[in-house]
């Protein structure tokens, strides 16, 4: 399906549930007559929260991603989540806010009426795709150049897109020794007519132009034809995974991964988040933590008030991690790591562990640019050896600048590594941040971060 029809169609979904919101207001107001002009600005303070709540509800639980917005089980199963949540966020507001100017009733209404109307969206999605799905205007008919393993891969994975026929196969007859699931329309020189005679408006071939000449006079004939001609490389002889293909003007090259933070703008952007996050937590929170923790260890344990450890930074550089201390002073501190019932934290540190207190020193390493806010977590030295010869990606983590917080330690990994699976999931999810990252990306894990700070971790000690 087009890039740019998806992004219209997620559009038109965030536009028909927020138009939704904002009409229960309208429709509970009309019912139950309660704004007056002495509480105007309560029920305005009212409305801009619902559409926010809903607008970040919606966005951390991914209720408008691609993946999701084309599924109606999907999309209804998540959507119902985000309600729950959203209601949650308005009980909140209401309770800590003291609004009581605002009409029960009033509220009541609209959140009912939002529910219904989001259940009424939700069908007409489904309505809407059960009409487009015969529509001419969705319509592809496809044929495939070639049948080896390649087509026959991609026939099963366009047999998964909407509103796409296969139609069949082209190649030479004696290459052809199994009963295909498409038949063998013609040969592939015949191939442009056999796709006017079945109407066709893509052609796939797995054949590349070098291994066959006739290939390039057939791209010809299909732009006279007005078809859309693709061809599929075949690179899984070389590289057994995706790859991703760039230009540099007219030399096309291959990419295991994605990296947006090899782009010198995104790196920038970054930088700039990482500045104005950390010189806040420095002067809104370091300015008293400091003083307010230091004297509780002096106090308990005495010595020095930070720890600093040699982490390893990106692309495998050294730097000294600063922590609030948390243990005793030890001569195991640099070789190794803390452990759930670790005799050698002092009172004050585990609790600091626990809430993730420690490691607010960090925001100044951030400063310093050795680390970012978000991105992979730094290990010790020696951990580093030692997981980049279990684990055959490790060292991919180290093209990031170290992170305060992470996509693994939001989804539970962190803490002590007992297994060897334990480090290379982390080492995934470490992965998949670093080839999908975007700055709303680093919000949304700082905000879970920060609501695992007030719920609890049980892999936080």
């Amino acid at each position: 399906m087009n890039t740019y029809f998806r992004k219209l169609i997620r559009a038109c979904v965030v536009f028909l549930d927020l138009l939704s919101l904002n009409a229960s207001l309208v429709l509970s107001e009309l019912l139950f007559r309660t704004i007056s002009a002495t509480a105007t600005t309560a029920y305005v303070y009212f409305w801009v929260w619902m559409n926010i709540s809903w607008l970040l509800v919606t966005w951390i639980c991914s209720v408008y991603h691609e993946k999701h917005i084309f599924s109606f089980e999907s999309l209804s199963r998540l959507t119902m989540r985000a309600y729950f949540y959203w209601l949650v966020l308005v009980l909140v507001y209401l309770f800590f806010a003291r609004q009581f100017e605002l009409s029960r009733l009033y509220i009541a209404g609209a959140l009912i009426i939002f529910g219904v109307l989001l259940l009424l969206n939700r069908f007409l999605l489904l309505i809407l795709w059960s009409y487009f799905k015969h529509h001419p205007f969705m319509e592809r008919k496809v044929m495939i150049i070639g049948y080896n393993n390649m087509a026959k891969k991609l026939a099963s994975y366009l047999e998964e897109g909407m509103n796409t026929e296969i139609v069949g196969f082209c190649e030479e007859a004696e290459n052809v020794n199994e009963l295909s699931n498409y038949p063998i329309l013609d040969s592939v020189s015949n191939s442009i007519v056999a796709s006017r005679q079945h109407q066709v408006t893509e052609i796939y071939s797995t054949i590349a132009p070098e291994h066959n000449a006739g290939i390039y006079r057939l791209m010809q004939d299909a732009d006279q034809a007005c078809i859309h001609f693709r061809i599929i490389p075949d690179l899984s002889y070389f590289v057994k995974r995706t790859v991703h293909i760039n230009y540099l003007k007219d030399i096309p090259v291959l990419s295991l991964r994605q990296e947006p933070l090899s782009d010198e703008g995104n790196r920038l952007r970054k930088r700039c988040f990482d500045i104005v996050i950390s010189l806040l937590v420095t002067i809104f929170l370091l300015s008293w933590m400091v003083p307010l923790l230091g004297m509780l260890i002096c106090l308990e344990s005495g010595g020095p008030i930070f720890f600093k450890q040699p982490r390893t930074g990106r692309n495998k550089k050294s730097f000294n991690c600063l922590k609030f201390r948390s243990m005793r002073e030890n001569k195991d501190a640099h070789l190794k790591s803390a452990t759930v019932d670790d005799n050698r934290f002092t009172r004050i540190g585990r609790f600091m562990r626990r809430h993730n207190l420690d490691e607010f020193p960090q925001f100044i390493n951030v400063l310093k640019g050795d680390m970012s806010v978000v991105g992979p977590r730094p290990h010790m030295l020696k951990h580093t050896d030692d997981f980049s010869r279990l684990i055959d990606k490790y060292m991919v983590r180290q093209f990031l600048k170290p992170g305060i917080t992470g996509w693994a330690q939001v989804h539970g990994y962190r803490g002590e590594i007992r297994t060897v699976e334990q480090i290379r999931e982390r080492v995934d999810y470490d992965i998949w941040y670093m080839e999908n990252w975007g700055l709303w990306l680093d919000v949304r894990i700082m905000f879970m971060t920060v609501l695992h700070m007030f719920t609890g971790d049980k892999n936080a000690f």
